[in-house]
C-alpha cells in the first residue's frame, strides 16, 4: 500500500491528520582515517552560526505568530524569509566549494595524498549537499 493509499479513504477524501511518511535521511558523518587530518574540514563547518540560527528561528516564529492577524502578509513574509535562507545557503555552499577547489588547484603539481584528501573533502561536501 502506498502512502497515498494510506492517506486516502475509499471515498477519495484526503486524510490530512497524518503526516506523509518519509524515510529518514541518513546523517552525514565525515570519515577520518587514523593518522590523517583531524582538524575540521571546510565541509564540516556548520551552515549558520548560533547567532544566525537564533535570528532565523526568531524571524520564523514571528512569521507564524502573525498568521491569525494577517494571513496574506504572513505568507509573504514567509516567502521572503525562505528566499533569504536559500540565498544564504547558496552563498555558503559556493564559498565552501571555492575553498575545496583552492586545496588542489594551486597551479602546482599536487601530490597523490593531496588529491586523495581533496577527493575525500569533495565526497563530504557532496553528501552534505544531498542532505540539505
Amino acid at each position: 500500500m502506498t502512502t497515498h493509499d494510506q492517506r486516502t479513504d475509499t471515498s477519495g477524501a484526503y486524510d490530512d491528520t497524518q503526516p506523509p511518511q518519509q524515510a529518514p535521511a541518513a546523517p552525514v558523518q565525515p570519515s577520518h582515517e587514523a593518522g590523517h587530518e583531524t582538524s575540521r574540514s571546510s565541509t564540516e563547518e556548520t551552515l549558520f552560526g548560533d547567532a544566525d540560527l537564533a535570528d532565523l528561528r526568531a524571524r520564523w516564529a514571528g512569521v507564524q505568530a502573525a498568521f491569525v492577524d494577517d494571513p496574506k502578509d504572513c505568507v509573504q513574509k514567509a516567502d521572503v524569509l525562505v528566499s533569504d535562507l536559500v540565498d544564504q545557503l547558496t552563498t555558503g555552499f559556493a564559498h565552501a566549494r571555492s575553498r575545496l577547489e583552492e586545496q588542489w588547484s594551486r597551479g602546482e603539481e599536487a601530490s597523490t595524498e593531496d588529491l586523495r584528501l581533496a577527493l575525500m573533502h569533495y565526497r563530504e561536501f557532496f553528501e552534505r549537499l544531498l542532505a540539505v
